[in-house]
């Protein structure tokens, strides 16, 4: 699978560990940055280029990681067709993919080890979207909402 990973100075070190992780596990990653540590970055510089990179279906899904989590999501869904969430537990990591084609995981590098984060990306990874009409309908909402605030700009 083809993986876009971005992050900020919060998720760095994370981030750079599951480069490693995702290259060993055979996927194709394309890493948006940061490429070295700069406690001056902002999130966004590099969330949003991997969200739109997600949108535009370059990459199949993607990875974003700061201190919390919290940013890096609220960033990635300003993107139209970007579906992100902030995920702690193995449970959302797969369901929020399975029921709501999840596109964006968000993890928080100075709130989940290591060990979590990977089992995280795994269980997200090899999740599909179920398609049940009524997760379908839900997210046909979404995409009105979506195009409706995009027509309103």
């Amino acid at each position: 699978m083809r993986i876009g990973l971005a992050a900020d100075h919060g998720g760095f070190e994370l981030k750079e560990r599951l480069v490693v992780l995702l290259r060993e596990g055979g996927h194709e990653v394309v890493d948006f940055g940061p490429s070295v540590l700069d406690p001056a970055d902002d999130y966004p510089d590099f969330v949003v280029p991997m969200a739109l990179a997600v949108a535009k279906k370059q990459v199949e899904r993607g990875i974003a990681v700061c201190g919390s989590g919290v940013g890096a999501s609220i960033a990635a869904n300003k993107v139209a067709g970007v579906r992100a969430a902030l995920v702690h537990e193995v449970f959302s990591a797969h369901q929020g993919v399975e029921d709501d084609d999840m596109n964006v995981l968000c993890l928080g590098g100075r709130v989940v080890g290591p060990a979590l984060a990977w089992d995280l990306v795994k269980a997200f990874l090899s999740a599909r979207f179920i398609g049940a009409g009524r997760f379908t309908r839900r997210l046909e909402k979404v995409r009105q909402l979506e195009k409706k605030e995009l027509s309103n700009e």
